[in-house]
């Protein structure tokens, strides 16, 4: 059956490709994105004439504005993916990811408050990550697991994980949270670790690792993300966290070396594409590892992408499509952030 949703946040990175599968399913989507440095119309190119699909630049905290958005589409289904999400940038400016991640979603959720009066069987996805429960040195968090955020960033989706929640205590909303491990793949910022590998051995460049290399991410293709969050949005209960994950840690240096290895299979490396560690990311969390024993029992999600495969798809997205960079800014690539003066 056809629906129409909302995705906040879909000219980035997880919401574009999050729009492209609803498309597939033929839903109509509304996508509500601001425009920032992160957002790139290049993740929407290849579906932004369909007639299905709708583009509406504005803030998630325009109340007068997105009250209209809802009441001219009535969504059956919203995606919350609005957020600033960098955390090298978080420890330059930890204000602008408050009013980014926390305020503005209260002024979001205040019209979605209003619009559930009206509208019946709506649902809220809220997507959060797992760096909220923080340093994670032996086992795996579960939904039942504290919070424990390390940094700027993380705090504030910790901050927006507990204001969803409260208003579905309070105000009885229809929202789900859900928490998801490192995502990796085609359209993702290359101010994150796996894309600015991929652009540094593209263009000759040598391989920053924070510290040792030893830091630890559960890493899962963003396509798998999306299909457990549609999952969620069919199946999912009212009021639950579900984590998503792969169950699959690797170190960043791990990653470093995957990347070079699959880079060789098609093109020539360039001398200068060596491995450099330097100055590690002040609060840098050695892991993250979540259970996803909830979302794999209760709706029979899985993964079905290995790591190898998702990061040859991933350096080959980055290598057929550098058009892709001519949006963003060189400095937003090469230059190192976060680093306490």
């Amino acid at each position: 059956m056809k629906k129409r949703f909302i995705v906040t946040g879909g000219l980035g990175f997880i919401g574009s490709n999050l729009i492209e599968l609803l498309l597939k399913k033929n839903h109509y989507v509304i996508n509500i994105d601001i425009g920032s440095y992160s957002s790139n119309s290049y993740n929407t190119k290849d579906f932004d004439k369909n007639k299905n699909y709708k583009l509406i630049k504005c803030n998630i905290g325009e109340k007068n504005k997105i009250k209209k958005i809802f009441n001219k589409y009535r969504p059956n289904g919203i995606f919350n993916l609005a957020a600033e999400t960098h955390v090298d940038r978080s420890i330059e400016n930890p204000k602008i990811f408050f009013l980014s991640n926390v305020i503005s979603l209260i002024d979001f959720l205040e019209v979605f408050k209003d619009y559930c009066k009206t509208k019946k069987n709506i649902k809220l996805i809220h997507i959060s990550t797992d760096e909220v429960y923080g340093d994670i040195i032996k086992g795996r968090t579960t939904e039942k697991s504290k919070y424990y955020p390390s940094s700027p960033y993380a705090a504030s989706k910790a901050s927006s994980d507990h204001l969803v929640s409260s208003y579905i205590k309070t105000f009885n909303l229809p929202c789900i949270i859900t928490n998801c491990s490192n995502n990796y793949g085609p359209k993702q910022h290359p101010e994150k670790l796996i894309p600015k590998l991929i652009y540094n051995i593209i263009n000759n460049k040598n391989l920053p690792i924070y510290g040792t290399g030893k830091n630890s991410r559960e890493w899962i293709y963003v396509k798998d993300h999306c299909d457990a969050l549609i999952k969620i949005y069919y199946r999912g209960k009212i009021g639950e966290f579900y984590n998503i994950g792969s169950n699959k840690n690797l170190s960043n240096l791990d990653i470093t070396k995957r990347l070079i290895k699959i880079s060789k299979k098609f093109n020539k490396i360039g001398k200068n594409v060596k491995i450099k560690f330097v100055k590690d990311r002040p609060g840098h969390d050695l892991r993250y590892a979540l259970n996803s024993k909830k979302i794999r029992k209760n709706f029979n999600w899985t993964p079905k992408t290995n790591i190898n495969k998702g990061l040859e798809i991933s350096y080959l997205w980055y290598l057929q499509n550098t058009n892709y960079y001519k949006n963003i800014k060189k400095k937003y690539i090469t230059k190192r952030i976060g680093l306490i003066k």
